[in-house]
């Protein structure tokens, strides 16, 4: 056992470090001064190439091999499995290769969100070009001989393939076209908002609505960002968001949606933290848990109406007329640009979307210069409309800036595991609605933590939904929750 004492007392220094080079990214994406970046790319290379070699020491190698995994409990074994999977995939990838990685990606960040704000792609392709050559020979490091894209995923979605997202998807596209169809061909058509809504408001509302889904801002907090996300975990998880005048559920929908993130996190047995088991067990898990809050929860018809409420209190007349014309509004369903307000329809179509091209752009078939057309001639095809900039195109997201090919599609494999944990929440809480209708989420987000969120990585990723949701995963409940909730919206 004292080889697994000294690997775990190794490996928690590492994950600590770990959490300061998540720091720097979260600071570069919201108080970091703008001439920093190239210093800061420094940086997050300096601290990548600290992480790889503790990564790789040849210690671990010699920890791993003397200990017996069967004289471990369930959560031993559980470290042991990501230790030795983590393993064998950084000695594959040479020193030099993962600081550069961290330092282009660094820099990167900041060139796209320069080009996109000026709507230039061409001053951002020759570093995009730069990321993906990277990628690439990382993927063919990992790979050793065998899918290169396949390899990227595991960093995401561990057990997954590109072949397996295939045929999921393959599965869902025709329900989701055909539904897509109806509504928009429906008579009845919400109205949108129409008035402007002032930041500091916005950011007041969306504070006070992420308290309401148990954020603990005691170990937490809220900043903006151009792009919102989620950082860090345990006793440390911060999310950002975003305002728009005219748009305040962007900025709403996007707090619950990092909440979900973060409350994974904050959620997770405290005895994990510093652990290859104290983070979310894969980027998939993890989407269940934002979509979940963000959709079946944040946008219910019971939701909503409360959320309507304190819309009115704090912002007086809105120009919708009652909470259920306001339910109609928050789930109204257009052919918009952006992924992160897309409605539940059509969100689906635009990872497929980002996911075929994704493939596309690692395995050399889409040169970077073509990805814009490629993209609008896509585009056009699933949602009818012609996308009319770059920053409404390809340049809208900073996944693939900052490196992250294979990310995408585990926005679906989430919405996929909420179809199934929603299912099986509404059959444990039969009063769901009441509560969700009086502003109350704690019955749903204990039961998550109780079923989810409290294991952390203990068990693998489909496990874990199967373990929540009483079943192994399949995209049914999902496609059924939008067939049904939507059909009754639009009246098809």
């Amino acid at each position: 056992m004292s080889a697994y004492d000294d690997l775990t007392a190794f490996q928690r220094e590492t994950e600590a470090l770990g959490a300061v080079a998540g720091r720097l990214g979260w600071d570069q994406e919201t108080m970091m001064p703008r001439g920093a970046a190239q210093q800061r790319g420094e940086e997050m290379a300096a601290m990548e190439g600290v992480l790889h070699a503790r990564r790789t020491d040849p210690r671990l190698g010699d920890w791993l091999a003397a200990i017996d995994d069967s004289a471990l409990d369930a959560a031993g074994q559980a470290v042991m499995r990501h230790m030795r999977r983590d393993y064998l995939r950084n000695t594959k990838v040479p020193a030099r290769l993962a600081s550069e990685i961290a330092r282009v990606t660094s820099v990167a960040q900041g060139v796209w969100a320069e080009a996109r704000a000026a709507e230039d792609f061409a001053a951002f392709a020759p570093t995009l070009e730069k990321v993906i050559a990277l990628r690439q020979q990382e993927a063919a490091a990992i790979a050793d001989g065998g899918d290169a894209y396949d390899a990227l995923l595991q960093d995401y979605e561990p057990g997954a393939s590109a072949a397996f997202l295939e045929d999921l998807f393959g599965a869902m596209r025709p329900r989701l076209v055909a539904l897509r169809e109806k509504v928009l061909g429906a008579a009845r058509q919400p109205a949108a908002l129409s008035r402007d809504f002032p930041a500091d408001q916005q950011m007041a509302l969306a504070a006070e609505i992420a308290g309401a889904f148990g954020y603990d801002f005691n170990r937490g907090r809220i900043d903006k960002a151009v792009h919102p996300f989620s950082s860090g975990g345990g006793a440390d998880a911060r999310i950002t968001t975003r305002t728009a005048p005219r748009d305040p559920f962007n900025c709403i929908y996007s707090t619950i949606h990092e909440v979900g993130h973060a409350s994974y996190e904050q959620g997770i047995d405290p005895s994990y933290w510093l652990t290859p088991l104290g983070r979310g067990v894969s980027m998939g898990v993890h989407e269940s848990q934002s979509r979940i809050y963000e959709n079946q929860l944040g946008r219910s018809r019971a939701f909503t109406s409360y959320l309507y409420g304190r819309m009115t209190d704090r912002f007086g007349d809105i120009g919708i007329d009652g909470p259920e014309a306001f339910y109609a509004t928050v789930n109204r369903v257009h052919s918009g640009y952006i992924r992160t307000e897309a409605d539940e329809v059509h969100y689906n179509l635009h990872i497929l979307m980002r996911f075929d091209l994704e493939r596309k752009l690692i395995s050399g078939d889409l040169p970077v210069a073509d990805l814009p057309e490629a993209w609008n001639t896509r585009f056009e095809a699933d949602f009818g409309v012609a996308v009319d900039k770059p920053s409404n195109g390809c340049l809208q997201d900073v996944h693939w800036s900052v490196g992250l090919f294979g990310y995408f599609p585990t926005y679906t494999l989430g919405n996929v595991y909420a179809g199934c944990l929603h299912e099986a929440l509404r059959k444990a809480v039969p009063d769901l609605d009441a509560q969700l209708a009086a502003g109350d989420t704690s019955m749903a987000t204990a039961w998550l933590r109780e079923h989810l969120q409290q294991h952390g990585g203990l068990h693998e990723p489909r496990a874990t939904i199967a373990h929540a949701a009483g079943n192994q995963p399949t995209e049914g409940p999902l496609l059924d929750y939008l067939d049904a909730k939507f059909g009754d919206l639009y009246g098809v």
